[in-house]
């Protein structure tokens, strides 16, 4: 039987699919002298990893946009029309954000700015928070705090006592929520006792049950129509994909 030269096998190689080129078919010496003229190839052509790095990156963000398209369209009611979260931005808007949101990231706090300016300067943007508590007691609180308010107060004093929260600096305990409330002219004994009862234990559950099946383990995480954006984006970067999702 003919046998091809090493350097012929690492050719062919590299030309075919990976399932074209059948090492089990050589002999020993054969696959000893193949895997030296591939790492032959590869020291002398380092390029050629960063470009199959390239190409294995750019094929794993196609499968996980894909992957998050999907996610949306089955989910898409809880995430945009779940009728408990805070609606801001313009209600009648051409696009939806959604945000899932922690008081106490740190991520959370600079998006804050750029998401505010980007809703504002946009105007046809319908915007919806989740609370999405993950960083302890504290976090668990403020969302608590929040969602009693909204469910009590109203729209308007919601958006009152997030922006207090996600600029807030101090610990989060009972009587600093007492403070910030009254400081905002809220029926704060009220929304105190609130904070536990099963109706803000609904949303929190149901917020956290989202979401898991989302895949989301962070904070920030932002879903513009089908697109996901996992983490901090600054505000340039989020008008580039609103303008892309408009444009599709």
């Amino acid at each position: 039987m003919t046998r091809l030269p090493a350097a012929t096998l690492l050719a062919l190689g590299l030309a075919l699919p990976a399932q074209a080129l059948d090492l089990t078919a050589m002999t020993e010496d054969e696959r000893t002298a193949f895997r030296a003229e591939v790492r032959s190839y590869l020291m002398d052509n380092p390029e050629v990893l960063m470009e199959a790095i390239g190409v294995l990156e750019q094929r794993q963000a196609e499968a996980q946009a894909q992957n998050d398209e999907t996610l949306v369209q089955v989910n898409a009611d809880e995430l945009f029309r779940d009728g408990q979260s805070w609606v801001g931005g313009n209600p009648d808007g051409d696009i939806t954000l959604v945000e899932f949101i922690d008081y106490r990231c740190g991520y959370c706090r600079k998006a804050h700015d750029d998401v505010a300016a980007l809703v504002a300067s946009d105007g046809n943007i319908r915007f919806v928070v989740k609370e999405f508590p993950i960083l302890g007691d504290q976090s668990v609180l403020s969302s608590r705090f929040a969602v009693a308010t909204l469910q009590l107060a109203g729209a308007d004093a919601y958006k009152k006592v997030h922006d207090a929260l996600i600029t807030f600096r101090g610990n989060i305990t009972e009587d600093s929520l007492k403070t910030l409330g009254d400081s905002l002219g809220l029926d704060t004994g009220a929304i105190m006792g609130r904070m536990q009862a099963p109706e803000v234990e609904a949303v929190l559950a149901a917020n956290h049950n989202l979401a898991q099946r989302m895949q989301i383990s962070g904070t920030p995480t932002f879903v513009i129509e089908t697109q996901m954006l996992r983490g901090y984006m600054p505000l340039d970067g989020m008008r580039e994909v609103v303008a892309q999702v408009r444009a599709d």
